[in-house]
């Protein structure tokens, strides 16, 4: 049976014990590049460097793993968190009144903490009050720590993992975005690295060197020797290198191009789903998904809101008072309105079925909406100025009046 020391795994890495997961990622990927077999090939010394800090990336980066180490020294996967902060809080294992003392006494085994070697440990009564309470305690623990999990962590670890989604913001022109575009598209992504074919090692599988093929080690914590699942090959006895490519991560970051179809219509903030274009999964997962959010540019003389176009035309005041048929612009070209005797100015006209088609639902399309600006001209001659003035005298009436009242 292998026997391993508790190990600085901050130290393997050069990194302090506050450094962040992000600040762990780049320490390992720079060493794992100056120490990796392929770059240092027949080198013993640099294989097993290599080793020892994808060990240490390999607890420090997950952030379960790296709970458990922090407060026991060493990590395992038959060790679940509340064991953990149960030995911490308790300052070892025989928290809760246990004595656990090295001693003169006999080996130990129990069926619940079948792996243990207990030799040189005294077991009795502590004070001869802590016996019971303190056996419970430790049962309590063991059961934690083996109650029928069977390395049941490092299964977990390659379970299929759906990959992340992606979002995009693309900017798509006034007239794209209602007439439909096709645009093309460079994403960055996460894919699954085809050298290893997304497993994450290549080579022929070859005998574990921390357990030498029994899949268990021996580690001390808290004064006690007991065995665990290796750490290096999850209890298998077999290794293999990981991908020079993918340094054991499974994708790899590539630049795809695409198209994506922008439909007639489409309104800014609407999102177009692209399934199975976001992160690749690992393990075997489903890939994410690609969302692109789609904002659409503005127009000097359009206004749209939804699928309605608004636009604002200037209309002569004698248009106004006496009616007329003009010529307003429209997202299709020039169309026909009626203004009616007395339009007033800031009054909204309708051009039904003249905005935008819609995206979804077919066959229908939005309104324009015209709004009235009223051009009062200048009187820039006696002549001009004397109409105004008789036409002033035809209408004396306070247009205030009605503003007045409600004062």
């Amino acid at each position: 049976m292998a026997t391993t020391q508790q190990k600085d795994y901050y130290g393997l890495l050069g990194v302090k014990k506050t450094a962040s997961a992000e600040e762990i990622r780049k320490a390992f990927r720079k060493l794992a590049r100056k120490y990796h077999p392929d770059v240092n090939p027949n080198d013993k010394k640099a294989e097993e460097k290599f080793k020892e800090i994808s060990e240490a990336n390999d607890v420090l980066s997950d952030p379960k793993k790296r709970k458990i180490y922090d407060q026991l020294g060493f990590y395992s996967d038959n060790i679940d968190p509340a064991t953990a902060e149960a030995y911490a809080r308790g300052g070892g294992f025989g928290a809760g009144g246990f004595g656990a003392t090295p001693g003169g006494g006999r080996s130990a085994r129990s069926a619940g903490a079948q792996g243990f070697d207990f030799s040189g440990f005294d077991f009795s009564d502590a004070g001869g009050a802590g016996g019971r309470q303190g056996s419970g305690s430790f049962r309590d623990i063991f059961s934690n720590m083996f109650g029928g999990r069977g390395g049941a962590g490092a299964a977990m670890e390659n379970q299929p993992e759906h990959g992340s989604d992606l979002e995009y913001q693309v900017n798509v022109g006034f007239w794209d975005a209602i007439r439909g575009a096709v645009m093309r598209l460079s994403v960055t992504r996460l894919d699954t690295c085809s050298n290893c074919h997304g497993s994450g090692v290549v080579g022929a599988p070859s005998t574990c060197p921390q357990c030498h093929g029994s899949g268990h080690i021996t580690q001390s914590g808290g004064g006690m020797k007991f065995n665990v699942t290796c750490p290096r090959c999850g209890g298998t006895g077999k290794v293999q290198s990981a991908c020079p490519v993918c340094h054991g991560e499974t994708v790899v970051e590539r630049t795809e191009s695409m198209e994506v179809r922008v439909k007639a219509g489409t309104r800014d903030g609407q999102r177009i789903r692209l399934a199975g274009k976001g992160n690749a999964g690992t393990h075997g997962g489903q890939a994410g998904d690609l969302f692109i959010i789609i904002r659409v540019g503005e127009h000097p003389v359009f206004r749209r809101d939804g699928d309605d176009i608004y636009v604002t035309v200037p209309v002569a005041a004698w248009e106004a008072a006496l009616g007329a048929k003009i010529d307003v612009p429209t997202i299709d070209g020039r169309s026909q309105l009626k203004i009616p005797p007395g339009t007033q100015s800031g009054q909204k006209l309708r051009l039904r079925e003249k905005g935008v088609p819609s995206a979804t639902r077919e066959e229908k399309r939005g309104d324009e909406i015209v709004e009235i600006k009223i051009m009062v001209p200048e009187a820039h001659d006696m002549k001009a100025r004397e109409l105004w003035q008789e036409l002033q005298k035809l209408h004396p009436d306070d247009p205030r009046s009605e503003l007045w009242s409600k004062v």
